[in-house]
């Protein structure tokens, strides 16, 4: 080969290796334009290979604990992935700070424990967001979801929540569908913002009939119309020892401010009238002196 063809061949065994690299495939996987699908494939780590391409990566069905976020930021371009049916769990804060595109993330059916602010505060352009089916996920902090201005549906149904704070989701101006059934809610009075919100707003809540009050007893398995009405009444009507304990104490400064006013009232009378009889007095002396 001539030295004026060797740097097209060097070209062509570089254009050879990017098209190899364009069609890898995770082994176990199928792969099919920019979609790349391991479901059930009893996978137990984050697989490899991955096109640096792909839109959508659907992990559905295998024994998966951990996403790197190292690899998943290659995935610069993703825009769905699916998770569903998994073992994550523990802490996935900062894990998606590579994929800002995702658009669709589905966690339901894991074992995820809590959602912080920095879960998926890097996903600006996220619309949907499942995390249902997550028994052991009881703590969602009231600012998770601050930076999903974009997020339309939400789903926490079937998992440990007993409460969520109402800026949570109220503060959300597209979210048009929220689920929230089956799960252990606990009606007392710090619950009843949310329960009013809920009544209010024009957020579609699927599965309603299942969106019970578990605890307190005698709130249970009522449906959250009923519950806000229940609350209504005592919460907002019921005084509790504290407030007695309050009442009292300003009962007892009113009628000890009562008293002083009365007794300052009566002191200064006295001075008054003192003053005033020995006016009287001195007035008198000084007629006598001058008859």
């Amino acid at each position: 080969m001539s030295p004026s063809g060797r740097p097209w061949s060097l070209s062509l065994l570089f254009l050879l290796g990017m098209a190899s690299q364009g069609i890898s495939c995770p082994s176990r996987c199928s792969c099919q334009y920019l979609e790349v699908n391991c479901t059930g494939q009893q996978l137990q780590e984050f697989p490899v290979d991955i096109p640096l391409d792909t839109r959508q990566l659907i992990l559905a069905a295998n024994n998966v604990s951990y996403l790197p976020a190292v690899e998943l930021s290659f995935l610069a371009d993703l825009v769905y992935l699916d998770c569903r049916k998994n073992l994550l769990g523990d802490n996935l804060d900062f894990t998606f700070i590579g994929v800002a595109k995702l658009v669709y993330l589905d966690l339901s059916f894991n074992s995820l424990t809590q959602v912080t602010f920095s879960t998926f505060s890097h996903l600006l352009s996220l619309v949907v967001l499942k995390i249902s089916d997550n028994p052991n996920l009881v703590a969602i902090e009231k600012d998770a979801f601050a930076n999903n201005t974009w997020l339309r549906q939400l789903d926490v149904s079937r998992t440990g929540l007993t409460f969520l704070d109402t800026s949570t989701v109220r503060d959300l101006p597209n979210l048009r569908l929220l689920g929230l059934s089956d799960n252990l809610w606990h009606c007392n009075c710090s619950f009843l913002d949310f329960i009013t919100w809920m009544m209010e707003s024009d957020v579609h809540f699927p599965d309603a009939d299942n969106i019970t009050c578990y605890t307190p007893a005698g709130l249970r398995a009522l449906r959250m119309p009923a519950a806000e009405a229940q609350l209504h009444l005592s919460c907002l009507t019921q005084l509790y020892k504290q407030d007695y304990v309050f009442l009292c104490l300003v009962g007892f400064c009113i009628f000890l401010a009562g008293t002083m006013a009365a007794w300052l009232a009566g002191v200064c009378a006295v001075i008054y009238e003192s003053h005033a009889s020995k006016g009287e007095e001195e007035e008198e002396e000084e007629e006598e002196e001058e008859d």
